[in-house]
């Protein structure tokens, strides 16, 4: 949640970030009313309490001729105070309501508009020419490394198996990014894939996309759609130390997403699909370090890009298209031949002090005095980037030649034709 502070303070602030997301700026009024209101019923169910408090310290010093009339009034000053009481939770709820429905300040700098208004900030690699390129399904089941026809056979469409060395090609992108983490200083984290309501909730992924996330009703549980959930219900009521630097976790995990709404798009082969593995970075810090952390985590996502051989571009997502929870996201898209654009690989976002508050993660200032964190996530390798690897290496024999990075985990230089 946001900071009521700039709420109260810089109003026409909240206002403007809520108009470059396309979302409703008099939420911002109905908050400012609703803490009012809040405010007031809880003066109020404490100036009763204090009173009914005095009040029974007079009862015990009435003479027997007075008590009956004291008493009387008490029982009437009790229900006032269960009456107060009842109105500040009603109003407490409705603050917290509003105030949750909005979503994180964004940046100054971010572009304004929608999906399609992003700022390219830099493309790095040439695309080399491909006479009549195959798409990466086409490369995939003449190599023997992805099989949907019997994904779809044992769990329906958009489900896969990666198979032979297309198994050993993910393990190998993944362990891959695993070890470029730790060498960057992350601690390393398998976490688990089903989380409470109340984590999902906190990350903010219960808003506006909420049918996108598998519910076991049963359990009420939530399947993760990234290791980023969980790992930001780690430290949940928790007052963490900083005073070293931030605090770098990075999630392996499968990740789960029913892709509502996106009937009919990308639905060959494995660019959009109901699982897949990832390897997340996560980030807590300093409010005044998030900005420079987030950039750290560009830096190690390019490095990843670059050493699977894969060009690429940066672009700073529109105010519009960010979810509740960034105020700032910066994705890398890797050109893909048989589509002739660039397509999603990686996303890393600031989320400031928004999930942090809701999951009352905090650390100790230079007063020792505990306020909220800052959290960032970016990805750092998916199942998706074998999508790119598969088609940028090619070649006009049908083979696909491993980037040099992966081929100690995969066991070959180059992918033949079965």
């Amino acid at each position: 949640m946001i900071d009521l502070k700039i709420v109260r303070e810089d109003p026409d602030r909240v206002r403007a970030s809520q108009l470059a997301r396309g979302e409703d700026p008099a939420l911002v009024d109905a908050l400012l009313a609703a803490d009012n209101e809040r405010r007031a019923a809880i003066l109020e169910a404490d100036d009763l309490r204090s009173e009914q408090k005095t009040f029974s310290k007079q009862i015990g010093k009435a003479s027997p001729e007075e008590r009956p009339a004291l008493l009387e009034h008490a029982g009437e000053l009790s229900t006032r105070v269960k009456a107060a009481d009842a109105q500040r939770d009603a109003a407490e709820q409705r603050y917290d309501t509003v105030l949750r429905s909005i979503s994180n300040i964004i940046e100054d700098g971010v572009p304004a508009g929608g999906e399609d208004d992003f700022v390219v900030l830099e493309t790095v690699g040439t695309p080399k020419p491909i006479d009549n390129p195959r798409d990466h399904l086409e490369l995939g089941e003449s190599l023997g490394l992805i099989d949907t026809e019997r994904g779809a056979k044992v769990s329906g469409s958009r489900f896969y198996f990666m198979t032979g060395y297309g198994a050993l090609l993910q393990l190998g992108l993944l362990q891959l990014a695993a070890q470029r983490a730790v060498a960057n200083g992350f601690s390393m984290m398998i976490p688990p894939v089903l989380v409470r309501p109340e984590i999902m909730a906190g990350t903010g992924f219960l808003g506006a996309h909420s049918d996108e996330i598998y519910h076991l009703e049963q359990d009420d549980l939530y399947l993760v759609g990234t290791s980023e959930v969980p790992l930001a219900g780690y430290h949940s009521g928790e007052i963490l130390d900083l005073s070293e630097g931030p605090k770098r976790y990075a999630g392996w995990s499968s990740c789960f997403r029913r892709e509502a709404g996106s009937y009919g798009k990308d639905t060959r082969g494995i660019i959009r699909v109901h699982q897949f593995d990832k390897v997340e970075m996560f980030v807590y810090a300093r409010p005044e370090d998030a900005v420079a952390e987030h950039r750290r985590l560009l830096g190690w996502e390019k490095e990843m890009l670059a050493l699977v051989e894969l060009p690429y571009r940066v672009i700073d997502i529109a105010g519009g298209d960010l979810g509740s929870s960034a105020a700032r996201k910066f994705d890398c898209e890797a050109w893909v031949p048989t589509q002739n654009t660039y397509r999603e690989l990686t996303s890393t976002s600031n989320c400031t002090t928004f999930q942090a508050r809701r999951l009352q993660v905090r650390y100790r200032d230079e007063n020792g005095k505990p306020r909220p964190a800052a959290t960032l996530n970016g990805t750092l390798a998916t199942t998706r980037w074998i999508v790119a690897i598969l088609e940028n290496h090619q070649q006009p024999d049908g083979s696909v030649v491993v980037p040099k990075a992966l081929v100690p985990f995969v066991g070959t230089e180059v992918l033949e034709p079965k």
